[in-house]
Parts: C-alpha cells; sequence; structure tokens
C-alpha cells in the first residue's frame, strides 16, 4: 500500500491512462478528480467488496536509521556546495 501526500493541483498517474487529481479539501474531506477510460469502473465504496483485499492490519516499514539520515543529508550538502560553485564559475567576475 502507498501512502501519499499532495498538495492542491498534483497528481498521481496510474500506469498510462489513469491519473488522480487531489483537488482540494478541508478537514477528513478530500476531493479526487480521477481521470480514466470509460471502460474501467471506478466505484465508491466503504466496504471492501472483496474479503480477501480487506486488511486488517497495517505494518508500516521500519523507520530510517540515523546513519542512513546522515549519509542523505552529507549527499544532498554535497550536491548542493557542488552547484553552488558550478553557479560561481559560470557566473561573470566582478573583478575589473
Amino acid at each position: 500500500m502507498l501512502k501519499i501526500s499532495l498538495k492542491q493541483g498534483q497528481y498521481v498517474n496510474i500506469g498510462d491512462n489513469i491519473r488522480v487529481v487531489y483537488v482540494g479539501g478541508t478537514g477528513n474531506h478530500g476531493r479526487l478528480m480521477i481521470d480514466a477510460p470509460k471502460e474501467i469502473k471506478i466505484a465508491r465504496c466503504t466496504v471492501e467488496q472483496n474479503p480477501e483485499r480487506k486488511k486488517d492490519v497495517y505494518y508500516p516499514e521500519a523507520p530510517i536509521s540515523k546513519e542512513a539520515q546522515d549519509e542523505i543529508k552529507r549527499i544532498l550538502w554535497n550536491e548542493r556546495m557542488k552547484a553552488e560553485s558550478e553557479r560561481n564559475a559560470m557566473a561573470p567576475s566582478d573583478r575589473a
């Protein structure tokens, strides 16, 4: 199962021909637009029709380790410094 957060106007593509767009919401209510071919059935329900698909228990993934978080921060910092260095190298010199 995928849990995703979207801002208004952002969307998720499912395959090549289905797009789900988040159009806003308040509180516990969200509004979605679903663009799909007519032959695809889309049903709104509160009770799962197929009991085999029902998931009573959600097992979240283990949190990312502190070491992995630090490595990600280091990589992002290095990429930022590299981009800044390249920008500075391409900028015209103010020295004359």
